[in-house]
């Protein structure tokens, strides 16, 4: 039995629908929060931060040059040398001695989840407050 073209289409947009819900940027979501929540689908060059620029800022036509001065010149780059979450967010390192008296320090971390993001502007490429740029100063 082969499917009818109403049937297919109706498939093929339900399928376009939820593909967006689950990588579209959400309402007045933050460059770098977009990036990091899309990392869960992998790093092929700056194809979420130009899926970003494309639906929610398209006069940022500099994007990938700015990106790039700051060493993001793919996706996991602008969570890796670009930006990182501010220390007040992080979780604090631990000391933990278990019953052998073996002392284990973890490392302070990512929260997961990460907090909301704190919103920009429609049209804006900056980070919102959640996120410091890495180098000489904390925005660009």
């Amino acid at each position: 039995m082969s499917a009818t073209p109403s049937f297919l289409a109706e498939t093929e947009a339900d399928l376009r629908r939820l593909a967006a819900q689950l990588t579209d940027p959400r309402d007045g979501e933050c460059l770098v929060c977009y990036v990091y929540r899309m990392m869960d689908h992998g790093c092929t060059g700056l194809r979420w931060a130009r899926r970003y620029r494309d639906l929610r800022a398209p006069r940022a036509t500099g994007l990938e040059r700015r990106l790039g001065a700051l060493g993001g010149y793919c996706d996991c780059e602008i969570l890796f040398n670009s930006f990182e979450l501010a220390p007040e967010y992080w979780v604090p390192a631990k000391e933990e001695t278990d019953e052998d008296g073996i002392t284990t320090i973890t490392d302070p971390e990512y929260p997961d989840p990460l907090p909301p993001c704190q919103r920009v502007r429609r049209g804006s490429t900056q980070a919102c407050g959640l996120w410091l740029r890495r180098g000489r100063y904390n925005r660009w």
